[in-house]
Formats: C-alpha cells, sequence, structure tokens
C-alpha cells in the first residue's frame, strides 16, 4: 500500500529510483519493513552497536543514490498514510505517536550520516553523479564482462577504499532509468575504474550493461561509498567470495599488492566452474605477488549451500584473529558466517556484504537473536 501510494504522488520513484525487479519479487518491500522493525526492535533492546552497523550500511547506500532529507518526509507521508488505512481503528493515537517516534529517529539518523559522508566527499548533498566514459569492455567468464572506465570531463576520479562501490545510471528507451550498485577495482589504466557485472536472466540492467555497452559509450555513475572497507592493519586476512562476489576480494588484492603488503592472506574462493571464474587471470596474478598469500578454489555448485556436509572451509587452517570479509549469495555468507563463528572466531571480526535490498537484516548478529521478518 504504501510503495503504491508513494510511486502514485511521485511517478519517477517508481520508474527511476527504486529497483523496479526488488518491487516485483517484494523483496524492496520487506527491506523497508524489516528495516523499520529491526530498527525499532534494537531500540527497545538498546543494542546501539547493531542499530550503528545497520544504520552505516543503509546510509552508504543512500548516499551512493544521491538521496536527500527531503525525501524522508515524503516516505512519512505515505508511509503512515499507508498505516492508517491498512489498520484503521487499530493504529490508535498512542501507537501512531510511537512510530512516528521511531521513524523520526531513524530519519535524523540517517539523515546526519550521509551529510557526513557528503561533507567527507566534498559535495553537495545528492550532488554524487558525474560522466564516465567506458574505455574497454571485456567478456569475463561465462556470464559476465569487466568494463573500465575513465572520467568523462577533466576531473580525476575520486580515491576509493576496498570494498567501495558506484552506482550506475542506466537509461532505457522509454526516458526511464534504472541504478545498480557494483563493487570498484582498478581499470586497465592508471587513474581508470573498472566494475564486472554478472548478466542476471530477465534483469533490466545487467544485460544491457554486459552486451550492450561497448567502449565510448557514456556511463553516469556515483561518487564511491560502502560501509564494509578492508582495514589497514596487520592482522591475518581471511577473504571469502562466491560468485561475482570475487570483486570485493579482487579489490583487497589490489590494495593488498598495491602496499606491498606482506599480511597473511587466506583465500577462499567458489565458483561453479573454472569457466564461470570471473577475472581469472588477473586474480591468479595478484595472488602471486602477495608473498604470503594462500588460495583455495573451490569449483562446485554454491547456490544451495547449507548444512549439508559441503563446505568450502574444509581442510582449511584458519588463521588466528583473522580479520574475515565474505561476500556472495545470501545463503551462501549466512553458511560461511555461521562456519566461521562455530570454529572459534570472534563474531565482531566478520564483515560481510550483501547487495540485495535488506539482507544484510538476516545476517546482522544472528547468532544472538533471529532476524527480523
Amino acid at each position: 500500500m504504501f510503495y503504491a501510494r508513494l510511486f502514485a504522488a511521485v511517478p519517477e520513484l517508481g520508474t527511476n529510483l527504486f529497483n523496479r525487479s526488488n518491487q516485483a519479487d517484494h523483496t524492496q518491500q520487506q527491506a523497508l519493513a524489516s528495516s523499520i522493525a529491526a530498527f525499532a526492535s534494537l531500540l527497545v533492546t538498546h543494542q546501539s552497536t547493531d542499530i550503528d552497523a545497520i544504520m552505516a550500511r543503509i546510509a552508504a547506500k543512500h548516499a551512493s543514490l544521491g538521496v536527500t532529507a527531503g525525501l524522508y518526509e515524503i516516505v512519512r507521508e505515505h508511509l503512515f498514510a499507508a498505516l492508517a488505512e491498512v489498520l484503521g481503528d487499530g493504529l490508535t493515537t498512542e501507537v501512531a505517536t510511537a512510530w512516528h517516534e521511531v521513524y523520526t529517529l531513524m530519519a535524523n539518523s540517517l539523515v546526519e550520516q550521509e551529510a557526513r559522508l557528503y561533507q567527507h566527499a566534498g559535495l553537495a548533498p545528492g550532488q554524487v553523479w558525474r560522466p564516465a566514459v567506458v574505455t574497454a569492455r571485456e567478456y569475463d567468464g561465462a556470464h559476465a564482462a569487466t568494463l573500465s572506465l575513465r572520467p568523462a570531463d577533466e576531473r580525476p576520479f575520486p580515491v576509493y577504499l576496498p570494498g567501495h562501490y558506484i552506482s550506475v545510471r542506466v537509461p532505457f528507451v522509454d526516458g526511464t532509468e534504472q541504478i545498480r550498485q557494483y563493487t570498484l577495482t582498478r581499470g586497465l589504466h592508471r587513474g581508470e575504474w573498472a566494475l564486472s557485472v554478472k548478466r542476471v536472466p530477465g534483469g533490466l540492467v545487467s544485460p544491457i550493461l554486459v552486451d550492450q555497452v561497448e567502449a565510448g559509450h557514456q556511463l553516469t555513475v556515483s561518487h564511491p561509498f560502502g560501509s564494509v572497507v578492508i582495514d589497514s592493519g596487520n592482522a591475518p586476512l581471511l577473504l571469502v567470495s562466491a560468485g561475482i562476489g570475487i570483486t570485493n576480494t579482487m579489490a583487497a588484492l589490489q590494495h593488498l599488492v598495491a602496499q606491498n603488503s606482506g599480511r597473511q592472506v587466506t583465500i577462499v574462493h567458489v565458483e561453479s566452474s573454472a569457466y564461470e571464474h570471473v577475472r581469472r587471470v588477473e586474480f591468479s596474478e595478484l595472488v602471486a605477488m602477495l608473498p604470503h598469500a594462500q588460495v583455495h578454489l573451490r569449483y562446485t555448485e554454491f547456490d544451495s549451500i547449507h548444512d549439508d556436509g559441503r563446505n568450502p572451509l574444509t581442510g582449511i587452517s584458519l588463521p588466528a584473529h583473522a580479520h574475515t570479509y565474505v561476500c556472495g549469495p545470501v545463503d551462501f555468507m549466512r553458511s560461511i558466517r555461521t562456519r566461521l563463528i562455530n570454529a572459534g572466531l570472534p563474531p565482531e571480526s566478520v564483515h560481510f556484504e550483501a547487495f540485495a535490498p535488506g539482507s544484510w537484516l538476516g545476517l546482522e548478529h544472528e547468532h544472538e537473536h533471529e532476524p527480523v521478518s
């Protein structure tokens, strides 16, 4: 009801800003409800650390989309109108007042965090977009392509951290557009960015980027943002990825090589086959340049890894006190996180990146409480 009201009042939010695919399969609706419910639950249980982690993820995502403070009041208007229509007499004054307070606290926190992100980036709120030119498109694996980008103007791209991502705005022939996020890696030449895109069957954006965008085409991209960044300390690293999640591992490896790092690095990557392995040659070259890196490749199906006996970590000596970064399908990350914690790794040392809307709600501290649904 909320989204129907919102898109009727501001149609361009439905066509351009919000992910249409996630609207169609209801993951966006679930993410909104879960985020607000999780925020409220954490408020009453006083788990401020959990709130901080959740809010940092949302703020980074919003900043990459160019969200500004005014949108929160538009959302408030239509969200509470939907609540009133659906709940009727159940939405008493006391209940409405309480949820208005929750929403105000959540919105104010996000507006403040996003303002700091914009300020740190040297940008006016929401002014995150700039043109980029595709310098190369390379088919990469069976269903992916890697695009190299250079600035379309005289301004160099800003420095990004390993784990940062950018948003890409893709226009359609009907005049609308859609936005997607992709992890940043180094491009073919100095000062260039690269992003690897996996073709999603039936997807709106990925087939265009993989099969239609060519060298010379111009894209509109955002400033880099992200709340899950590889730390710069000396502790051992454990990098675990599956499928296109390897882009986060690639960003980390590129950074370590550029820093001439002597850190102990254990890399685990799961892929359906060597043919599907995105950035396979560069991956091997980067690993070879790190003196204390060990790599474990698992060429097997990973989409249904649960507790069925298949474990990508089997036979691997997990480094003590390792800082762990996991990226891949949500079920894969959940399985890996559970196994790492059961193996004795401190939960706070296990970090993960999830691009599906609200998917991190089912991962964040799930050993302590059930995911909000």
